[in-house]
């Protein structure tokens, strides 16, 4: 009674509130002379529970979550010593049966979801989310108290799957049906309260507490559209989407109402849905070609190189039935010139003179052509051994006579090829460039 002064420090004022369960003193901290809420646990009450919310509060820390200053035990009662908040609660507010001013209520909105963002990330369910349960301090900061039965992280609690608890009105219809509450029991609850603020009604009403139940459990809740046309829009998508039937179907937790209630996108679990029909034709990017180098091409020099071999076998043969004689050049073979290769198909019938010596030396008349055309067989030629060549066609030429003394005239021939070549007119590709197809 007032006047009792509680653990010999906290002076009981006058009554708050009292329910079957505790009751709540305006009380006076005489040590660090502070205004405080001291709420005592009645005798037949559960010690379990009332020990609960002392613990899930003191685990939280939040300008929207009433503060836990004390607990203990005088002259075998259970207290526990809170924040005071002069202001009143929600439900005093919302008690004329009319709507909220849209600010107040975007504020008020958005000052619970806070709370509940802070709850959830720290693993604590309030499962009893109510209009009397949202006090206001001094400043007319609103703060959600009584945590009496919430439910810690995965710990087990007095009220299990199968057990209904918790406000008629505001209850969640996975509670309604006995199955576990997570945080979208809680955003359901909010959905609620939102939904009151909005229109000044509750979205199910029943004289029969039972039949309250079953409502939420059941029946599809209406739109807010369906009692007020003017409200704003995304506080009314928020209050809709908060009221899905199923959990999966509802914004996740109290930070994803947090972010819609700040203009974020409210679905499902708190994201988005994002077209994608069409998106890849409309993004798609082409890879870039492969970069070609320009080089020359392997089988052209191939074959080159094999002709130039097979002339120098038919000089060889020239020297060797000539002796110590000069020998008479064989005529000049037509090649394509190497400064085409790679780059165009037209073709070069400039003359490759050869002189009767084993040397590479090319002469006057064609150094550049002969110098190309022999550094390029001499690196391909470990390739040719490989590479399998198609049969080309052939035209035979006489060499003349060699004119010598020692022996006696000799006709012989050899083989040599005429090959034109082609390459690729395809332009290539700069380095580093990239195509993107629109």
């Amino acid at each position: 009674m007032a006047g009792d002064v509680i653990a010999g420090r906290y002076r009981l004022i006058e009554p708050l509130g009292r329910g079957a369960m505790s009751a709540v003193w305006l009380a006076h901290d005489e040590e660090l002379d502070r205004s405080v809420a001291v709420k005592t646990l009645a005798p037949t009450a559960d010690r379990v529970r009332f020990e609960r919310e002392a613990r899930a509060v003191a685990a939280l820390s939040h300008p929207n979550i009433c503060s836990v200053y004390d607990y203990g035990d005088s002259e075998g009662k259970p207290f526990m010593v809170l924040e005071c908040l002069p202001n009143g609660s929600l439900e005093d507010r919302l008690a004329a049966g009319k709507p909220l001013p849209d600010d107040e209520a975007q504020l008020i909105a958005a000052e619970i979801a806070a709370a509940l963002a802070h709850a959830h990330e720290r693993g604590l369910v309030h499962r009893d989310l109510k209009p009397a349960n949202v006090l206001f301090d001094a400043e007319g900061r609103a703060k959600i108290a009584d945590f009496g039965i919430a439910r810690m992280g995965g710990a087990g609690t007095l009220t299990e799957a199968g057990t209904v608890l918790g406000t008629a009105s505001y209850i969640s219809p996975e509670q309604a049906a006995g199955r576990a509450a997570g945080p979208p029991s809680d955003v359901y609850s909010f959905g609620v309260i939102l939904f009151r603020m909005l229109t000044g009604a509750l979205p199910f009403v029943s004289t029969n507490a039972m039949e309250l139940v079953r409502m939420h459990r059941d029946d599809p809740p209406p739109a807010v559209s369906d009692l007020r046309t003017d409200t704003p829009q995304q506080l009314a998508a928020v209050a809709n989407a908060s009221l899905a039937k199923e959990p999966a179907a509802r914004p996740a937790d109290g930070s994803a109402l947090v972010a819609a209630l700040a203009g974020g996108p409210v679905a499902a679990g708190g994201v988005a849905a994002v077209a994608t029909t069409g998106t890849a034709a409309a993004t798609q990017v082409i890879p870039p070609r492969a970069q070609r180098r320009r080089r020359l091409p392997v089988l052209p020099l191939v074959l080159l190189a094999l002709v130039l071999l097979g002339g120098g076998v038919a000089l060889g043969l020239s020297v060797t039935r000539s002796g110590d004689s000069p020998a008479t050049p064989p005529p000049s073979l037509k090649l394509p010139s190497v400064a085409t290769l790679g780059s165009s198909s037209v073709e070069s019938t400039a003359p490759v003179s050869t002189v009767p010596t084993h040397t590479t030396a090319p002469t006057t008349t064609a150094r550049q052509t002969t110098t190309a055309h022999t550094t390029t067989a001499r690196t391909t030629t470990h390739r040719a051994t490989t590479a399998t060549l198609p049969t080309l066609p052939t035209t035979t030429a006489p060499l003349p006579p060699p004119t010598t003394t020692a022996l006696p005239p000799t006709t012989s021939t050899i083989s040599t090829t005429t090959i034109a070549l082609t390459t690729d007119t395809t332009p290539t590709t700069s380095a580093g460039t990239t195509t993107v197809t629109p």
